[in-house]
């Protein structure tokens, strides 16, 4: 489809700029923000951009195409929509608006189990494209359960999340009342007051929920109650014991989001997962860890052709993309990137941000001198 643009935000940093002014502080800081000092948030992006790639000017060129398979499915892009929690908080109706805007352009979109829409919805609006993460429940019988409607709603790519055994320190959150159990104040509600639109949205869409969770969560819980439900519900903690059921149980393809170490990557291949997605979760879990980069060259490199390699976690444009394709990654995902174009121009944001990383992907592409994206390594200066 035609690339739509709109020429006012030709950035990802210009999405932020005006995501920051159209929504609630305690809304944009949960999205923006890491944990403990944000130094693996900070750290993720700038190592990134260390990453320099070699352009072949005069050798004949005959186009270059984004066009990459995973899994045997080809998308247009080389990129998807990384799994966020609580989008709805964000911009009312988001993960619905990204979701098809995925679809509509062609490139992979992930749900969360704590998103704000359904697995249900999200097929509905993808024909049944939509991968699906899964937080680990500590009920076998809630874990079948919600396999089973994945599995329903033909979702054709199952994620399960290792890089949360706890719910990370993030001093913004607890400030803003958005930690576990989540409260509102008076701040917030003044917050919302100063952002007519982002409110009148809110009451147009109702109050955001957990719809994912909502057949499995009591009827009537506050904001105490339902931290406590969340605590007692998920155990973050994934190992052998709880992979292997999952693997049984799931017949399409499985993937390990959160990878940050050659051990995990060889359990991953030893029990039978098809991908692994590097990732330090947006440099909201692990403060002290390494960029998402780093592991990215040595586990791509080593196991590169046993298992599907994806990335995510401080990629912020077109070029990004380049960087992570041509140090290894085989595909990548954005969370915050998307967020901030929905949270920004609301339902355009999606197409608008979508064609935005397009556009600059494809300038570098063209720039270089590479055809596919499969040869975006030969052009790494190492």
């Amino acid at each position: 489809m035609a690339l739509k643009l709109d020429t006012r935000y030709p950035s990802i940093d210009d999405l932020r700029t005006k995501a920051k002014k159209k929504i609630p502080r305690f809304a944009f800081e949960y999205l923006d923000g890491g944990c403990n000092e944000d130094v693996n948030l900070i750290r993720n992006t700038a190592e990134i951009r260390d990453v320099q790639l070699k352009p072949n000017y005069l050798r004949k060129h005959h186009g270059s195409s984004l066009k990459t398979e995973i899994f045997g499915i080809e998308y247009d892009a080389p990129f998807g929509i990384a799994p966020v929690g609580l989008q709805g908080l964000m911009w009312p109706n988001s993960p619905e608006i990204l979701a098809k805007a995925a679809f509509e352009q062609n490139i992979p979109f992930i749900l969360s189990t704590v998103t704000t829409t359904s697995i249900e919805r999200a097929s509905e609006l993808t024909e049944g494209k939509a991968w699906f993460q899964l937080y680990h429940p500590t009920e076998n019988r809630l874990r079948d359960d919600i396999i089973k409607r994945a599995e329903s709603a033909k979702c054709p790519v199952l994620v399960i999340l290792c890089d949360v055994p706890t719910f990370g320190f993030r001093p913004r959150d607890i400030r803003n009342g958005l930690a576990m159990p989540p409260k509102m104040n008076v701040s917030n509600i003044l917050q919302a007051f100063g952002r007519p639109h982002w409110s009148l949205q809110t009451l147009k869409h109702g109050i955001p929920s957990f719809e994912v969770l909502k057949p499995y969560m009591p009827k009537g819980l506050d904001l105490k109650q339902l931290g406590k439900f969340m605590d007692q519900t998920f155990s973050g903690r994934l190992n052998e014991e709880k992979i292997k059921p999952i693997r049984d149980m799931w017949k399409g393809k499985l993937v390990l989001k959160g990878v940050a170490s050659e051990y995990d990557a060889e359990e991953a291949i030893r029990l039978g997962i098809d991908g692994i997605i590097v990732s330090n979760h947006g440099g909201r879990q692990l403060d002290a860890g390494q960029s998402s980069i780093k592991p990215l060259t040595t586990i791509a490199k080593k196991y590169g052709d046993q298992i599907e390699v994806m990335m995510d976690s401080g990629l912020r444009s077109g070029p990004d993309v380049a960087r992570a394709m041509a140090s290894g990654a085989k595909f990548t995902f954005m969370g915050r990137s998307f967020m901030y174009g929905v949270s920004a121009l609301g339902k355009k944001g999606g197409h608008h941000t979508i064609s935005l990383l397009k556009t600059e992907l494809q300038q570098v592409m063209e720039q270089l001198c590479c055809e596919k994206t499969s040869d975006f390594p030969n052009h790494l200066i190492k």
